[in-house]
């Protein structure tokens, strides 16, 4: 990419890919939507805000009782060790709020660090709420991380991409590579890098230190699309029909949708935090097509 495109060069970021695939994780392990090391003598976090919930029926009304967060990442420093986690800490836990709520009207997150090794005894993770909308609950899926570098696609200076866009497109006709569908961003559930955007940037600023956040994590619904698939889709998931690779089989399928969420209309939640502030305040977007 760099011979190609040297402009791209200060841009470069690394992330991480998570490459979710449904099993039985434990608490002990890193996984998506899998059981987490919570201390059974902490209480389990719940949401008292109002929230917004479309019936099958077409009504729509807010429901105002606690609602139990569910367990959507958590990350052993062990198993990604690039990631920074805060002095003291190994341990990274992101769960939400599975229910639509008003400004975003998507799930509403919260993170937390800790030491694991302070967890003796591990608290077992309250059922979800039986209204709690069941698009936003992941399955149980183990990971397997991959560390691959990226470079901005909506993020990407209006400057550089009006500079660079001539040979983009001489790209894109000569050898069929889109820059903005198959080399730059990384779609998908990742750590780290630039967010999964489908719309325009948003990066929030720290209210304490007025600082942009940093990308944390991006929570998307599938892990690639039907043009991204070409460059993003793993070895391993690929098939072959009448000689040909092909993605589209995969729809629906282990590598396409492996957590069975649908956030919005095929979005995402991408969670921001300061490291600059020490007790790391964090924030989050949403969009979708």
């Amino acid at each position: 990419m760099e011979a190609l495109f040297p402009e791209l060069t200060p841009f470069r970021r690394d992330t991480i890919r998570l490459h979710p695939r449904p099993g039985r994780p434990s608490p002990r392990d890193s996984s998506v939507g899998g059981p987490l090391l919570w201390p059974a003598e902490e209480i389990w976090p719940v949401c008292r805000q109002e929230h917004y919930l479309r019936t099958f029926s077409g009504e729509r009304y807010y429901d105002e009782g606690e609602v139990y967060l569910v367990p959507i990442v958590q990350i052993h420093r062990k198993d990604v060790p690039a990631l920074p986690f805060p002095e003291g800490c190994d341990l990274l836990q992101v769960l939400w709020c599975p229910f639509t709520h008003i400004g975003l009207y998507c799930p509403e997150p919260r993170v937390f660090w800790r030491d694991s090794r302070t967890v003796e005894h591990v608290a077992e993770a309250p059922s979800p709420d039986e209204n709690a909308p069941e698009q936003h609950i992941p399955r149980p899926c183990v990971i397997h991380p991959e560390t691959v570098q990226e470079y901005p696609s909506w993020d990407l200076p209006e400057e550089i991409d009006d500079a660079l866009l001539d040979r983009f497109e001489n790209l894109e006709q000569e050898q069929g590579w889109s820059y903005h569908y198959h080399l730059s961003e990384v779609p998908g559930i990742k750590l780290g890098g630039y967010p999964g955007w489908t719309q325009d940037p948003l990066w929030p600023e720290c209210q304490w230190c007025e600082r942009q956040m940093e990308h944390l994590l991006t929570v998307s619904s599938r892990e690639y699309d039907g043009e991204s698939w070409r460059t993003w889709l793993p070895v391993e998931d690929r098939e072959t029909d009448s000689g040909e690779e092909g993605g589209r089989a995969h729809w629906g399928e282990d590598a396409h949708s492996p957590t069975g969420m649908m956030l919005g209309d095929a979005g995402g939640v991408y969670i921001f935090e300061c490291r600059s502030c020490p007790e790391r305040p964090m924030d989050y977007r949403f969009d979708c097509s």
